[in-house]
């Protein structure tokens, strides 16, 4: 069945353009049967499991509802932790940016409660909080509900098993009877059910059902990391195996667009499929995928429908999906027509629960894997290259190299002496030589590099109305480094590549970063080697 889309309900065209900058297209299934009912106005009971889009699906309506000129509290969401409130408050305030005037409010304990008393005399809209400190609030009259039209429970379970019942029963008896109640729960038990029948009307119960699919028999792996790695940690694991194609999957058409701008600006052939392009512009990145034109696409889960093509090596699930049968669809992606795949997940901070709903549903074990490092890259590469080289010896003419090796034979160098430093240059080019200062947790650190040239990004590009003669004049002012060892400047709309002799590169480097070229301030860092 076709999901809905959100420019599919009817919306003010603030919460639209909000929807829109948040990256979503298609919605979950709890948000394509919950919105349009709460929208109406009726109670509801929805089952569901953090990280399958719920905030949105109670957050959309909530903001579409409220009324930025009624300066009193119109909804409350209470959640069971301060971690969760802050996260609802900041997902509801992004829904409700372009609608002018509207406010959000987490209040949690942790917080000087005087800061958030100042907040609600001001005047707030929307509140998000813990169940004590919102009743503390009460106590305390800083915090009136009498004009509260919508109330939510989110996440009912754990905030009973908290101990939380009490708590939430003597704020809902605050509330005026003629509001709206929705409750949030990943499972329903007796107590659940019982309980919000005291304070419902008639609730219309939404259970998100998964339907029983196959697993593909694709190697699956996952890797621990900080949201800021993953772009680094994607770039090694397309050098380690170099897969022939790689599909990287994100949340948001937003995370496609920045992600496939990094790729391109790392030195790799990448582009993007996302709802917003049009129908001729998906064909034709479809259609460089396919001639391999480009190796690596960076798709939305609605965009990346109707991928057929047998030679993906690799899936990389750079944002975990929300829903678990999208995770199935997408590692089905590789692995076609006989052949192995690999499909490697993402998990930053509290993805890991996500994981888990994943693990449950597919009832597949998917494995822990370490960091890859820069050794790593280099060994393996190492590995590869004496493949090559063997491939060559047993089928390549080499008459013609070996002649300019008898020469230097006869200077008493011997073979492995030439052999070796033939490898060092080969090495170096490939950027794999005087690597290992650069592998730090953070990826900042600068390296020295004993290749002749070396690629160095710039953050700006022609778009800030700069040339290739700004950059050399630049290079020169700031460095002093002289016109005839400056190699090619590639010039991009939105960043620059500039290849500088090795020896030069953390001079550079030290000296471009913080100056300005046009008025504009430089970033320069390291790129990854050129590819293919």
């Amino acid at each position: 069945m076709e999901k809905l889309r959100f420019e599919d309900i009817n919306l003010s065209e603030e919460v639209q353009r909000g929807i829109k900058d948040m990256g979503f297209e298609e919605m979950s299934p709890i948000q394509s049967q919950a919105i349009p009912v709460i929208l109406e106005g009726r109670d509801i009971i929805g089952q569901a499991q953090t990280g399958t889009g719920k905030t949105a699906a109670f957050g959309i309506p909530i903001v579409e509802k409220c009324n930025p000129e009624e300066k009193h509290v119109q909804a409350l969401v209470l959640c069971p932790t301060r971690e969760l409130s802050i996260q609802v408050a900041e997902e509801i305030a992004r829904l409700g940016k372009y609608k002018k005037g509207i406010t959000v409010l987490p209040i949690y304990g942790g917080q000087p409660i005087d800061r958030q008393i100042k907040a609600l005399k001001k005047g707030v809209n929307i509140v998000i909080g813990t169940p004590g400190r919102v009743l503390d609030h009460i106590r305390r009259k800083t915090l009136k509900l009498d004009k509260v039209a919508m109330m939510v429970l989110d996440e009912a379970d754990e905030m009973f098993d908290m101990g939380f019942r009490d708590d939430i029963a003597l704020v809902m008896d605050e509330l005026k009877e003629d509001r709206q109640t929705i409750f949030f729960s990943a499972t329903m038990p007796d107590e659940i059910i019982k309980f919000a029948k005291r304070y419902q009307t008639e609730p219309e119960i939404i259970k998100v059902v998964h339907k029983e699919l196959t697993v593909p028999k694709v190697e699956q792996a996952y890797f621990e990391l900080k949201e800021h790695m993953k772009t680094e940690i994607l770039s090694r694991l397309i050098d380690i195996y170099n897969p022939k194609l790689t599909v990287v999957f994100c949340n948001t058409k937003k995370k496609v667009d920045e992600l496939t701008e990094e790729l391109q600006s790392r030195g790799y052939f990448a582009d993007g499929l996302h709802g917003d392009l049009k129908q001729s512009q998906r064909d034709t990145v479809m259609g460089k995928f396919r001639k391999g034109t480009i190796d690596i696409l960076v798709a939305t889960d609605v965009a990346a429908r109707g991928i057929d093509v047998d030679d993906v090596d690799l899936v990389v699930n750079y944002d975990l999906p929300q829903d678990e049968e999208y995770y199935v669809h997408r590692i089905g992606r590789t692995a076609r027509a006989g052949r192995e795949g690999k499909a490697f997940s993402f998990v930053a901070g509290k993805d890991i629960y996500k994981l888990r709903h994943i693990q449950r549903y597919t009832k597949t074990k998917i494995a822990r894997m370490d960091l890859p490092t820069l050794k790593d890259i280099e060994a393996n590469y190492t590995s590869i290259m004496f493949e090559k080289i063997k491939r060559e010896i047993d089928n390549g003419d080499l008459s013609k190299y070996e002649k300019i090796l008898e020469s230097l034979l006869q200077e008493d160098y011997t073979s492995l002496d030439i052999a070796a430093a033939l490898l060092k240059f080969y090495m170096s080019e490939k950027r794999l030589d005087g690597h290992e200062e650069l592998d730090t947790v953070d990826f900042q650190s600068k390296t020295k590099i004993s290749s002749p040239f070396v690629r160095i990004h710039l953050n700006i590009g022609r778009k800030k109305g700069i040339s290739p003669r700004h950059v050399l004049a630049a290079l020169r002012e700031t460095t002093g480094i002289p016109k005839k060892l400056i190699g090619s400047i590639d010039l991009y709309d939105k960043f620059t590549f500039i290849d500088v002799p090795g020896d030069y590169a953390e001079d550079v480097l030290s000296k471009l970063n913080g100056s300005r070229i046009k008025g504009i301030k430089i970033k320069a860092e390291m790129a990854n080697p050129k590819r293919k």
